[in-house]
């Protein structure tokens, strides 16, 4: 961590060090290119020593995650007041709930002139579940956003059901604070098109090993083809972490090994490799994403996309030019769609090529950064 000597332009406060730097990244840097003094806020239990490579200036905050504790909360609204009292910035840009609710209200209190929020989907709080407590922390959650919000310069939702879903709850009043952009962008140079690999066929899931993101789905879907197709390939690249709501249990991720249909990577650095080596993307998420960059960084690839017709998965699809859209939670549903790439193995190449053309069209990061420079007025 660095003292700023000079007040700051604009203070990113962050949900964790991995979405700073691989969502993030692009926009800091057209940031420092603007001649712009760019500091992060990033909670202590999600730091990673790779965020001082961005080279910007990096704080740490206290934030207890996955919980609503008001002790906890309101130790993590003093933590972002300091920081802001100290960096002085013109500018607050937060994302995902926590950040947004108490960066939001600690700006306000810190007297800091311009706030701005990105919604990033709604998360596990408003998935398909129901039970009491979800239902209380929904209420709850809302409650938090109508007040943190009430006082944003502007809101940057990345799927219209998110900003439906705030203004039916009444957290967004006033529309014209509102701005669509296209997810978080992805970066066209870094993800470059690549070739379909011929021979057997290869479905990859990147993501979380949660429940509500689909892999317990796509785990049931590849076993009942691979009995059928033992050449296939099904892998999962992507973290497990059981202390997070809706994580897959180890019993249940020991007896997806166990049947042995799917190849399980665990997280990884650089996904790259594994998109490149794919010839199809699934990801049957119910999770309430708002944009899944996982689902972009495999279209700018060049892979078809078959996904959950579901909340912020739904926009990256054209159906049947792209890919597929598929009901949450159908295992059935998913394996007759996989089974359509291996009977006509033509369609990964022609569906990848258009996934391409409309990350080029709609996503590309430098197309999205202007938006979000503009609202901010900081182009």
């Amino acid at each position: 961590m660095t003292t700023s000597k000079k007040n700051t332009d604009i203070l990113i406060v962050a949900g964790n060090a991995r979405s700073l730097i691989a969502n993030r990244g692009d926009l800091i840097k057209s940031l420092q290119a603007r001649g712009l003094h760019v500091c992060a806020a990033i909670p202590n239990a999600d730091y990673l020593p790779e965020a001082e490579s961005l080279g910007i200036e990096v704080v740490r905050f206290d934030m207890a995650r996955a919980t609503v504790s008001p002790l906890k909360d309101i130790r993590t609204l003093f933590s972002l007041w300091k920081t802001m009292r100290r960096f002085r910035p013109t500018v607050v840009f937060s994302y995902t709930v926590k950040p947004v609710v108490y960066g939001s209200l600690a700006a306000r209190l810190a007297g800091v002139p311009r706030v701005y929020s990105m919604i990033t989907g709604l998360g596990y709080v408003f998935g398909e579940e129901e039970g009491q407590r979800r239902r209380w922390l929904r209420r709850v959650v809302s409650k938090l956003y109508a007040v943190a919000l009430a006082r944003n310069d502007h809101v940057f939702f990345q799927n219209p059901d998110d900003l439906n879903e705030f203004r039916a709850q009444g957290v967004i009043r006033e529309v014209e604070k509102a701005v669509r952009i296209n997810g978080s962008g992805v970066n066209l140079e870094r993800f470059r098109e690549s070739a379909v690999p011929q021979g057997a066929p290869v479905f990859l899931y990147v993501g979380r090993l949660l429940r509500e993101k689909g892999v317990g789905v796509f785990s049931e879907a590849a076993q009942q083809i691979k009995a059928r197709h033992p050449n296939a390939r099904f892998v999962v690249v992507g973290p497990h972490d059981p202390s997070l709501p809706g994580a897959c249990s180890e019993e249940e991720l020991a007896r997806w090994k166990a049947l042995g249909g799917v190849e399980f990577v665990g997280g990884v650095k650089d996904v790259r490799p594994y998109l490149n080596e794919c010839s199809v993307f699934v990801f049957p998420s119910c999770y309430r994403e708002g944009t899944p960059r996982c689902v972009l960084e495999a279209m700018s690839v060049g892979r078809a996309v078959i996904t959950s017709d579901a909340p912020g998965c739904r926009e990256t699809v054209m159906e049947g030019v792209n890919g597929f859209l598929v009901p949450p939670r159908s295992v059935d549903t998913l394996v007759e769609t996989m089974q359509r790439f291996i009977d006509h193995p033509e369609l990964a190449v022609t569906q990848g090529r258009a996934s391409r053309a409309l990350v080029e069209e709609k996503y590309d990061v430098v197309k999205v950064n202007r938006v979000l420079l503009d609202s901010m007025e900081l182009s």
